[in-house]
Formats: structure tokens, C-alpha cells, sequence
């Protein structure tokens, strides 16, 4: 019913690690003038979004500001 499995070698593996090759990469090519400025564009927009959630958030999370008149609902009157 059940077969005895062989034992794999993994002295390749390890063989494999030893190996350096001789062929280098190509050199990376820089990057133009316009993928810069499109990076640039990209990192300021988030950035502004940051900047902006935190102005436009930072006054609703204030606890100082009181509402000026208080909204009680029909629910509280006791009828």
C-alpha cells in the first residue's frame, strides 16, 4: 500500500551555493529626466494628501469647540 520513498541527494544544492559565475550584469540604466520628475510628482501628491487630511482633520478632532446650540430629538421631549 505504501512505498518506501528513496532518499534524495542534496549535495547539489549545496554545490549550487559554491558556484560564482563569471558573466557580470549589464550596468542599470539611469533613469531619464521625466521618470525623475514623474517620481518627484508622485512623492508631492502624497505627500499633499497628507498634509491636507491632517488640516482638514485636526479641527474635527479638536475637543475645544463646543457646537454652538445643542439638538435634542423629539425622542426626549416625555410625550
Amino acid at each position: 500500500m505504501f512505498r518506501r520513498r528513496e532518499p534524495v541527494p542534496f549535495a547539489f544544492i549545496a554545490e549550487a551555493d559554491k558556484f560564482r559565475s563569471n558573466v557580470t550584469p549589464p550596468p542599470r540604466e539611469r533613469a531619464t529626466r521625466g521618470q525623475i520628475l514623474g517620481h518627484v510628482l508622485i512623492g508631492l501628491t502624497v505627500v499633499s494628501g497628507l498634509v491636507g487630511s491632517l488640516l482638514f482633520g485636526l479641527p474635527a478632532l479638536s475637543p475645544e469647540q463646543s457646537p454652538a446650540s445643542t439638538q435634542q430629538s423629539e425622542a426626549s421631549d416625555g410625550r
